[in-house]
């Protein structure tokens, strides 16, 4: 375990017409609502794209998939250049902490992405491991890559 040290970065916050607290999402191009798990997902995707060089335009939020006959969403995705998954990024709130449980159900989620990279934050503390499909074995990594490094294997 090991804090992520998210850096800071600019915000763009406004409220809703119900004064609900709202953030700017740039990949949505949309105002989202602020809730502490979008301002985990929020600084994960500053750190990802400002910090490790990963491109905006391989970032899918929200991405929607299909397991058990249910229909579920990834927090956030990156692909390598060839649009293949490479990094599935699972956030909970500060409040929540990163259990079992939580591993059960990014590496659930994984089975079917095929992701090589699995993130697991709170955004005080995360989990990165490198997953080989073959050998169905998860090596934990000391930090997440970036995307060089990432792409490279």
């Amino acid at each position: 375990m090991q804090a992520l040290d998210l850096p800071p970065f600019e915000a763009k916050l406004t409220q809703s017409a119900t004064n609900q607290p709202l953030i700017w999402d740039g990949l949505r191009r949309k105002h989202v609502v602020l809730t502490p798990e979008e301002w985990v997902r929020q600084h994960v995707v500053h750190y990802l794209t400002d910090h490790l060089g990963y491109p905006r335009g391989l970032l899918a939020l929200e991405r929607g998939l299909r397991y058990n006959q249910r229909q579920k969403r990834t927090d956030l995705l990156a692909l390598n250049p060839e649009g293949q998954p490479l990094l599935l990024v699972e956030c909970k709130a500060p409040s929540v902490p990163i259990t079992q449980a939580v591993a059960r159900q990014a590496t659930t989620y994984n089975q079917t992405i095929g992701a090589p990279l699995l993130l697991l934050t709170n955004g005080l503390v995360h989990y990165c491991w490198r997953v080989d499909f073959a050998s169905r074995t998860n090596v934990r990594l000391e930090e997440v890559p970036a995307f060089v490094d990432a792409v490279r294997g």
